[in-house]
């Protein structure tokens, strides 16, 4: 890629045409005057070495509504470099000389690599390709497993098994099996089947029923689980930003089933798309404190403690009434129950 650099920095293309000033973005207290980028960074974490609201980040640089969802735009090796005044930030690479030397615009070539993600892809990587949660009109679609080569209960990688309403053009499945229903928290009205993902099989004949190889196996996989098309891998590149309606959502679920979890943790919310949630989506968490119960000279009185603000978590993932999230910042447990709220 053959690029022009200027002294000490290049402004991204675009950076430009956001507005004219970051309204209300304050600077962390030992925000550094430039920061180099290594293998290993996010944009969340970078954007927190200057800000006091990381996820804030987009508009400090300038990004336009298109590089805000998809911004490929920060490598390793680039220096990032805060102008106080705005704030504003903005990338480029330092070339040759030294503080003495007067520096010229210069052509040079040089492989970029891999972009800096906006948050942990290593934590929520699972959760972008394999089967989350289903309704009850995919249940009823899926694929069914039927019979096991040579009547065994439980097949593992490298088994075949036999499968009905296996439809064309798809040659790779997801077998998962339904876990538990997930209720809308008040009116238990299910939105939802969790599922546990078994593993994945490759059509090897078709007929009815179809024979399909099992490629890879989390846990035993048997007669009567179903099965869904393998969905492309699709990569996380989204910048956080706030939604623009107001948001008002429980945590229905916490991964692995555990009842609290902290940072870096996946939960699942009672909201989703037809709600208005997108990917890239920041919204607070807030803890419910419950009610206080006091008595006073024989008077009794019922006290209902207000709602803490303690956390922030990412949308990475959305289905029509559900959405999962990553906590990436979190002020105590994260508890089932806990609401979300457009921060």
């Amino acid at each position: 890629m053959i690029r022009i650099i200027f002294p000490l920095v290049l402004c991204i293309a675009g950076l430009l045409s956001g507005p004219a000033a970051a309204q209300g973005v304050a600077l962390a207290d030992d925000a550094p005057d430039t920061y180099t980028v290594v293998r290993g960074d996010t944009l969340w974490g970078i954007s927190g070495r200057f800000l006091k609201q990381p996820w804030r980040w987009p508009e400090v640089w300038r990004l336009n509504r298109d590089q805000v969802r998809n911004p490929h735009l920060i490598y390793p090796g680039q220096i990032i470099m805060l102008d106080r005044s705005g704030p504003w930030l903005t990338v480029g690479r330092r070339v040759g000389g030294t503080q003495d030397e007067k520096l010229f615009p210069q052509v040079y070539s040089e492989a970029l690599g891999q972009a800096v993600p906006s948050i942990p892809l290593h934590v929520i990587d699972p959760f972008l390709v394999q089967p989350l949660v289903v309704d009850q009109a995919r249940v009823e679609g899926s694929a069914t497993i039927v019979a096991t080569e040579t009547s065994r209960v439980y097949m593992g990688a490298g088994d075949t098994v036999f499968a009905k309403n296996v439809r064309d053009g798809v040659d790779v499945w997801q077998i998962y099996r339904p876990a538990r229903p997930l209720e809308r928290p008040g009116t238990r009205e299910i939105i939802g089947y969790e599922v546990v993902h078994l593993g994945s099989a490759r059509v090897s004949e078709r007929g009815n029923p179809t024979t399909l190889e099992i490629i890879n196996a989390n846990e035993e996989i048997g007669v009567g689980d179903l099965m869904l098309p393998s969905e492309r891998p699709t990569v996380f590149s989204y910048a956080p930003h706030a939604p623009e309606q107001e948001v008002n959502g429980q945590l229905v679920s916490i991964h692995r089933g555990v009842a609290e979890t902290g940072s870096l943790n996946v939960v699942a919310l009672d909201i989703g798309a037809k709600e208005g949630l997108e990917r890239g989506h920041v919204l607070a968490l807030y803890r419910n404190r419950g009610t206080a119960d006091y008595t006073e000279n024989g008077s009794r009185e019922i006290y209902v403690l207000p709602e803490k603000r303690y956390g922030l978590a990412v949308v990475f993932r959305v289905f029509d009434h559900i959405a999962y999230a990553l906590v990436m910042e979190s002020d105590g447990p994260v508890t089932l129950g806990d609401r979300v709220r457009k921060p």
